[in-house]
């Protein structure tokens, strides 16, 4: 079963508003097992619609059109349906009623226009619209594909949508095998390099479909798998995942498209009561700012340290001035020398260092992206780690908090990292 999801408004093709229809739409055919291959947006004329419509009446079994039921001039989804079905719009009683309530209800006067809301084409079934006036309807088609027909205001739409349509369509076409996803997240490997490592399974791949992204600063790969059952589809996905940790699995912190590896490794902590401090210098709190992000965080977190000036280093986290004087603010020495001042300060299990050049000039002789991140970990001798980063001022920023995380996710882990 296939289906294409058409969006109709000129407002759309400008870029005035964004499509959330077909997302919600698309969404809602995975969950019933239909496959939706094409995606399609046209502006408010009646000649390209009438050849959209066309075009997907050949290629699918159900052509969705969303938008265009409205009373204005430019709303003739309805009406170029009907033409192109060979078929009259006929009133639907109950929405003309509804229509009718609203205006003697306000006390306005009801223009003519107004009753084109009530039209649908003949022989579909009309579909309550709970949310405004425009009737939508499905239309089942012997000799063509069928045509499902929503309003376009994404209020309207939704509700339509899982109140009328869904119930038909599953009613209609029965029983499908449906897709099931799992959404696997990366980070310190490149979606190159991440393909390359899996390049026999993507090659190999058939129950399970494999889809790598890059997102800001780590790489996502989308498992996709088709069954007609979740229990069947979840073996599959299982038995991908397994193989792609066998290759990947360093790399791997946690599932699902709303995740972070801050999310992640905060909860850990909070889960294993391990508090946590910073000392930063080039990221100037940001990493501070990212896990006080994360719900709960206020139970591990008491505070930390902005140490942007060398005069703070001593002053806030009593980084010795020898320290600096003999071995430079970006140096393993100051690192390790922030990292254990801070949790000395503060009292806490772990804390985090951030020492660097953020560009776009050198410090003491060292390039932009040149960065030292400190870990003092319970049980373990405070360690810190060199990392070279390309980009701006604020991408080197990002990717040193990144890195700081993933130090602590590794540390949780049990392990330890090299030199990056």
């Amino acid at each position: 079963m296939q289906a294409e999801i058409i969006a109709v408004g000129t407002e759309i093709l400008l870029g005035q508003i964004t499509n959330t229809n077909s997302t919600h739409i698309a969404q809602g055919l995975a969950e019933l097992g239909i496959d939706s291959y094409y995606q399609t947006v046209v502006g408010d004329n009646p000649v390209r619609l009438a050849k959209v419509i066309e075009i997907a009446a050949q290629r699918n079994d159900l052509v969705i059109l969303s938008g265009g039921l409205g009373p204005t001039k430019d709303d003739l989804t309805k009406q170029t349906l009907a033409q192109y079905l060979n078929v009259p719009l006929v009133e639907d009683e109950a929405a003309m009623n509804v229509i009718n309530d609203y205006f003697k209800t306000t006390g306005r006067t009801m223009t003519a226009n107004n009753r084109i809301q009530a039209l649908y084409p003949a022989g579909a079934t009309p579909l309550t619209n709970h949310n405004g006036m425009a009737v939508g309807a499905f239309y089942q088609s012997p000799d063509s594909a069928d045509f499902l027909l929503l309003p376009g205001p994404p209020r309207e739409m939704t509700k339509m949508f899982e109140m009328e349509a869904k119930p038909k369509l599953q009613a209609a076409y029965g029983k499908q095998s449906q897709i099931y996803s799992r959404v696997l997240r990366f980070f310190g490997i490149g979606e190159s390099k991440l393909v390359t490592e899996l390049q026999t399974l993507i090659d190999d791949q058939q129950a399970v479909t494999i889809a790598p992204y890059a997102k800001t600063n780590e790489v996502t790969l989308r498992l996709s798998a088709q069954a007609d059952s979740k229990a069947s589809a979840q073996q599959a996905l299982n038995t991908v995942e397994t193989q792609i940790k066998a290759k990947v699995g360093t790399y791997f912190y946690g599932y699902g498209d709303d995740n972070s590896l801050a999310k992640v490794v905060i909860k850990t902590m909070i889960d294993r009561q391990l508090s946590i401090t910073a000392a930063e210098s080039l990221t100037a709190g940001e990493f501070q700012s990212t896990i006080g992000g994360v719900p709960g965080v206020s139970a591990i977190f008491p505070g930390g340290f902005v140490t942007y000036a060398n005069a703070a280093k001593h002053q806030l986290v009593n980084v010795p001035q020898a320290t600096i004087d003999q071995a430079g603010v970006v140096s393993e020495a100051t690192a390790i020398a922030m990292a254990d001042g801070a949790r000395a300060q503060l009292h806490t299990d772990t804390a985090l260092s951030f020492t660097g050049v953020a560009g776009p000039d050198e410090l003491e002789g060292q390039p932009a992206g040149t960065v030292w991140i400190g870990l003092a970990y319970p049980e373990q001798p405070t360690t810190a780690y060199l990392y070279h980063f390309a980009g701006d001022r604020q991408k080197i920023r990002e990717r040193s908090v990144m890195a700081g995380l993933d130090l602590l996710r590794h540390a949780l882990d049990g392990k330890t990292t090299s030199e990056k």
